[in-house]
């Protein structure tokens, strides 16, 4: 899969330090697949999640250091294409607004 971007990433992680294995593991794994449905993701990652957000976009999170973090991303499975929306700590996320302004 091709991931759209890596420098959020690498931002999230020098804002984050406690995140930044995890998401270079994400990374890592997720550039070497070639997931063609989220029943394919959930093989290698089985607690990625599917939500509807305002624009009635579906989009995919994944856990990120032992829950502590979630990496929002639009997986478009038939380009093999990764954008990464939001990376937030789980208190942001916990709030629902990055639903509103996706």
């Amino acid at each position: 899969m091709r991931i759209i971007t890596r420098r959020r990433l690498n931002e999230y992680s020098k804002l984050h330090p406690n995140a930044s294995v995890s998401l270079s593991a994400w990374h890592d794994v997720t550039k070497k697949s070639t997931w063609g449905s989220l029943q394919e993701v959930r093989q290698t990652f089985p607690h990625a999640d599917p939500a509807t957000v305002a624009s009635g976009k579906t989009v995919t999170i994944f856990n990120i250091a032992g829950n502590h973090h979630r990496l929002i991303t639009a997986i478009h499975y038939d380009t093999e294409k990764i954008f990464i929306l939001e990376i937030l700590t789980h208190a942001e996320y916990s709030k629902n607004r990055w639903k509103k302004s996706l």
